[in-house]
């Protein structure tokens, strides 16, 4: 891109160089795996990824799986842009997204925003219900699908400090100074929560409306919220089985699952060197993500799915989309990661409850710090809502946002 073309898209395609295709090729027909102990069954995942699982993958990845075939298909699903933005407090940043306008003259723009080990792909199925729902009656959208920086073919922060907090300052930018929508709503899951609870803290001049599917907050002080301590103490009589649900994810992923966490926020480089340069390392990490985040009970992800996912950070070489983490975690201010967590958000807010999402609190935790007007307790899904189920989230949003508040929040 020119120097100095700011704010002016440009049409992108994605394309892979061969020489990456043949590299991995050869890195996944070398590759060392560890050996399963025999005690432990096939259906344990408790050590992390099952050997014979990611065997069966890279094996799939080497010799049959078709980048090329899936690379035509993502570019035919979605059209994509690149745009340089210039960054307050930081500077020029190239920004990939996709971006698909509805024919509906009441369309209402979204700004749909994934999270890791996710990209912009997690849109895949929910973009054309939203752009083009099935009749006149049924809120339609714009949808414009960012990828955070270093996330699939987003171009990755060449200086420290790139954390959700800048990312929603691009992101604005993108929506009002590159595609001219002054007003529009939101929706997060994952790092999308946060970037987009970030953006509608610093601009909620532009940001009308939010609906979430993953909401970390964590107990409000007992003197603050008194009644919220005492169902606390009381849950097993007063707390809805969905709320039961949601202290017993918490639990056991602070228990068991944020190891993950740990390391990416504070040594992501370190960590990078063994996933950014070994496709079976990150095959491994990903996938028992996507197994212990997901609602395998009734969403098997199909092979090519998978490895198209992971296609997504290893054509990066991983370190990008971990190093995120570090960045989130060393903001400060009002708008940071770490104030998300207790600042109360005045925007509207919307939430749909997935059984197997890993952080959305009791509702009246989550009362604490957003300003929640609607919310819809689903029977299965899990963390990639889009992915797993997307006409549930697409009828949430549809509801959500065609209601009278959200109407009234856009017309201000």
């Amino acid at each position: 891109m020119p120097e100095d073309t700011f704010n002016k898209p440009t049409p992108f395609a994605l394309h892979l160089d061969d020489d990456l295709l043949e590299l991995t090729k050869k890195k996944l027909q070398l590759a060392r795996y560890p050996e399963e102990q025999t005690d432990i069954s096939d259906d344990d995942w408790s050590q992390g990824a099952k050997v014979k699982v990611i065997k069966r993958l890279a094996e799939y990845w080497s010799d049959g799986y078709k980048w090329r075939a899936e690379e035509a298909r993502i570019n035919a699903a979605f059209n994509q842009f690149k745009v340089k933005v210039d960054i307050p407090d930081y500077g020029p940043q190239i920004l990939h997204y996709a971006y698909h306008t509805s024919s509906r003259t009441n369309a209402i723009p979204l700004l749909f925003v994934q999270g890791w080990p996710g990209s912009f792909l997690e849109a895949r199925k929910i973009i054309e219900p939203l752009t083009n729902p099935p009749d006149t009656s049924t809120q339609a959208f714009h949808v414009v699908v960012p990828s955070i920086p270093g996330f699939g073919p987003g171009d990755p922060p060449t200086k420290s400090g790139f954390g959700p907090m800048l990312t929603a300052r691009g992101f604005t930018t993108l929506m009002v100074d590159v595609l001219g929508y002054e007003h529009f709503v939101t929706q997060g899951g994952d790092w999308g929560s946060i970037i987009t609870r970030s953006m509608a803290s610093q601009f909620p001049q532009h940001v009308r409306a939010c609906h979430y599917n993953f909401l970390p907050c964590g107990l409000p002080p007992w003197y603050k919220a008194p009644l919220t301590m005492g169902r606390l103490l009381l849950s097993p009589y007063l707390y809805t089985n969905h709320e039961l649900n949601s202290v017993k994810n918490m639990q056991h992923y602070r228990k068991e699952q944020d190891g993950y966490l740990k390391i990416q926020s504070t040594r992501p480089q370190s960590l990078g060197f063994g996933l950014g340069d070994s496709p079976i390392g990150l095959l491994g990490w990903l996938v028992e993500k996507f197994h212990e985040w997901m609602d395998v009970a009734n969403y098997e992800m199909p092979d090519d799915e998978i490895l198209t996912f992971v296609m997504m950070h290893w054509m990066q070489g991983a370190t990008p989309g971990l190093r995120y983490y570090k960045m989130a975690f060393a903001e400060e201010g009002e708008s940071g990661t770490r104030a998300s967590f207790t600042k109360y958000l005045d925007t509207p807010v919307g939430l749909s409850h997935f059984p197997k999402e890993i952080a959305l609190p009791p509702y009246d935790w989550v009362a604490q710090v957003a300003n929640v007007q609607f919310r819809r307790e689903h029977d299965r899904g899990g963390h990639f809502a889009a992915v797993e189920c997307p006409e549930l989230l697409v009828q949430d949003l549809r509801d959500w946002f065609s209601s009278v508040t959200v109407r009234l929040a856009l017309k201000r």
